[in-house]
């Protein structure tokens, strides 16, 4: 697939480097010339390649967003009609004070960035750990890869999304429509209260088991 990203920092950059190494045509959107985080990504990754924000949307399929989430207007209202009829990965999560949710639960982030782009098919993913498990998804010795939950109201476009977290190295949990990205929101404030504040290792994933 031809993929862009919106992002290039501690949760892109990985996701982009296991998507190239794939096989898929993935290229880093330059919002400015010369930005550090761009620039350290693609030295990691020489299957990468940078363009302008644009031009990196309207070449691709498929869109990650992965910017920090107070970021997401500025960046997405220029890039709105480049937007319409593409899958849009929303990777971000509105944390609030106190490692609230940012949004005060009455709506999920992913919600709000389908409505500044509302031409786009909004599928959220890589949403629910932390940056660790995107450098390194392996977890050798057992049976079940981790699990990467995801929501659309599309089905086209969270069947591409699937394809896509299993060439990462998740194992893809669709759990419904976009009203479930609060859930997956909530999901990621727990993973961080339990890691980042309470001290536990940063390699704690979940696994979906069934019978």
């Amino acid at each position: 697939m031809k993929i862009a990203f919106l992002g290039a920092g501690q949760v892109g950059a990985p996701i982009a480097r296991h998507l190239a190494d794939a096989g898929h045509d993935v290229v880093l959107a330059e919002s400015r010339e010369g930005s550090a985080s761009v620039a350290a990504a693609l030295q990691r990754a020489p299957k990468l390649r940078a363009a302008p924000a644009d031009e990196a949307v309207r070449g691709a399929e498929v869109v990650f967003l992965a910017t920090p989430f107070g970021a997401n207007e500025s960046v997405l209202r220029p890039l709105a009609d480049a937007l319409a009829g593409r899958v849009l990965v929303d990777c971000t999560n509105p944390v609030g004070a106190g490692l609230s949710h940012g949004l005060k639960s009455e709506r999920a982030g992913s919600e709000y960035v389908q409505s500044l782009v509302p031409g786009a098919k909004v599928v959220k993913a890589f949403s629910i750990y932390g940056f660790e498990n995107f450098e390194n998804p392996a977890y050798p010795g057992y049976a079940l890869r981790p699990a990467m939950l995801f929501c659309g109201d599309d089905r086209d476009a969270k069947a591409r999304v699937a394809t896509l977290i299993g060439d990462v190295g998740f194992e893809a949990v669709d759990v419904g429509g976009l009203a479930q990205a609060l859930h997956l929101e909530h999901m990621t404030l727990l993973w961080v209260r339990m890691v980042r504040a309470g001290g536990g290792s940063p390699n704690l994933v979940w696994g979906a088991l069934r019978r």
